[in-house]
């Protein structure tokens, strides 16, 4: 069946400027780590990204490494880009990333010029595209002069490759020095992307400074902290849940059990103001970043995180509520 996009997509979702740019970011970003490779029914990552869309998201995350298999991520985009959303490509904000392995041998990881420029014209082919419009540095590397990996971000906008480019995790140090040489080279930082939830303010330490000083945008990913800021873990660790697979090591069973109090009691703020804890959740960060990346296994995750845009404004009292439960730990 062939898709239309809806006609109201631009009427609840909120546009952002980023940073000092003409490029404006939905408030809600969605982001292609997980559920997203050939381990995953393409029908449904198919429904999940047309509906993303259709509720306003215009912006899709992915890195070269996404899948599995790595690549696995973009080349689900590029089938969605050839068929169903090629009339749309122009409404799209797609972005891409290289710093973490991604083949083998010294030039398929971290920040050389080498690896960066093979790396975006990988994900080009990939997703069938002439251009991303924004291609980030994922990760810095402590072993490569960030003159060269912010040259070859530059390089990639003169080739016509990116349009806009960015940082992934980089201290607020690294910010600073990175924006100083992307501004000498003339193509200024457009964003950075950091990790940003309830549970980890890690960029108030000096990051958010940096970026108001540069005029560079930001956006947040796991923003839920894992699902941990979601109703899923209220109950106890459900069996098929992230925190319950051995595997996953970025969600344990301990990190639920030390935060369990903590999640009650924000639940019952979100419950207050006519949230979810997860819609609440994401409102928090919208206060201090551009946009969040939002994850999905499924169309009705996504819908409810749109829902967020409804209710973004905090009143004093529910700050400070809010600031007490977090200083728990």
């Amino acid at each position: 069946m062939t898709y239309q996009a809806a006609s109201n997509r631009y009427e609840t979702m909120p546009y952002r400027r980023c940073g000092r740019s003409g490029l404006k970011l939905p408030a809600l970003s969605l982001g292609m780590w997980h559920n997203f490779g050939d381990n995953k029914p393409f029908d449904n990552s198919r429904a999940m990204v047309l509906r993303a869309f259709d509720l306003g998201i215009t912006h899709f995350d992915l890195a070269n490494n996404y899948g599995p298999k790595p690549g696995a991520a973009e080349e689900t985009m590029g089938r969605l880009l050839k068929t169903d959303l090629a009339v749309y490509r122009d409404e799209l904000i797609i972005s891409s990333k290289a710093g973490w392995e991604m083949w083998p041998g010294p030039y398929g990881d971290l920040g050389s010029r080498k690896y960066l420029i093979a790396s975006c014209d990988q994900s080009l082919k990939r997703m069938g595209l002439d251009y991303v419009d924004i291609f980030y540095s994922h990760r810095p590397d402590p072993d490569t002069p960030i003159e060269e990996t912010m040259g070859a971000l530059d390089s990639l906008v003169r080739q016509g490759k990116a349009l806009y480019v960015g940082i992934s995790s980089y201290s607020a140090e690294e910010t600073a020095i990175a924006a100083k040489v992307l501004k000498e080279l003339g193509t200024p930082c457009l964003i950075h992307q950091p990790s940003f939830s309830m549970f980890d303010r890690w960029i108030e330490n000096g990051l958010t400074d940096v970026l108001r000083q540069e005029q560079i945008g930001s956006i947040a990913f796991c923003p839920l902290a894992q699902g941990l800021l979601t109703d899923r873990y209220l109950n106890g660790i459900p069996a098929d849940s992230r925190a319950a697979d051995v595997q996953n090591h970025f969600l344990t069973s301990d990190k639920v059990e030390l935060r369990l109090a903590q999640i009650k009691a924000l639940n019952e703020i979100a419950l207050a103001r006519g949230q979810s804890l997860a819609q609440m959740s994401l409102a928090w960060a919208l206060q201090t970043v551009t946009s969040v990346i939002i994850g999905a296994s499924r169309v009705a995750q996504i819908e409810e995180n749109v829902g967020a845009v409804s209710n973004l404004a905090f009143n004093a009292d529910e700050l400070k509520q809010i600031e007490l439960i977090l200083q728990q730990v």
